[in-house]
């Protein structure tokens, strides 16, 4: 698959810049976490996740139930940038993790957590951007079997609550593909990206949202 790759081009990231870049297709990868260059992609193919084909198989929803994993919204959003950063090849650099944080504060970026049983340790999550009625899936990480599948039924199920349309995962994965990922043309996500943009969604993050798999 061929991608447009641009170089910043010494750029200065913002929170403006970024939300316009999101806004026209385009998001922003380094080459790994100490390269300080930003590169802006707009790919021939794009990966979504269409919301109403989701799914998970009859294991994964028993092995999700057994798990009993405890699910958050914004919880602790730094802290899941910081574990999708810390792998041995990332696109993730120092400044693509700050800035993602001041989006986050902005009320723009948010973070799916994962915990063990009873509230315990962090053991997965996922962070993206939400504009008008598409969501961006950035990263996600999973430290025990399962987390990440939890992190994307959470956000499935936030997303379809508040009538969001869109959401983008970037490039397919085999992860992905069984969760009922597509590759679409550039063109076709222009077009579900131009009409997730006119509609106007929010999600809630001033609740505590645990989702008990029952």
């Amino acid at each position: 698959m061929n991608r447009k790759v641009t170089g910043d081009g010494g750029v200065r990231l913002t929170p403006s810049l970024l939300c316009s870049a999101y806004r026209a297709g385009i998001f922003p990868m380094a080459r790994a976490r100490g390269d300080r260059e930003i590169l802006w992609m707009d790919p021939d193919e794009r990966c979504v996740l269409p919301l109403e084909d989701f799914r998970l198989s009859r294991r994964d929803c028993r092995s999700l139930r057994r798990a009993d994993f405890v699910v958050g919204l914004d919880g602790d959003f730094r802290r899941v940038v910081r574990a999708c950063a810390s792998r041995e090849q990332t696109w993730i650099n120092h400044e693509i993790e700050a800035i993602y944080g001041d989006l986050h504060d902005m009320g723009t970026a948010h973070s799916v957590e994962v915990y063990a049983s009873g509230g315990g340790a962090l053991v997965g999550g996922l962070y993206g951007v939400a504009l008008g009625g598409a969501f961006f899936g950035e990263s996600m990480f999973s430290n025990v079997s399962h987390a990440s599948k939890a992190a994307v039924q959470f956000l499935v199920e936030r997303l379809r609550g508040e009538g969001y349309i869109l959401l983008d995962v970037q490039f397919q994965t085999a992860h992905l593909a069984r969760m009922g990922a597509v590759d679409i043309s550039r063109e076709n996500y222009h077009r579900l990206l131009a009409e997730a943009l006119q509609k106007e969604c929010c999600l809630q993050t001033n609740k505590t949202d645990v989702d008990d798999k029952s």
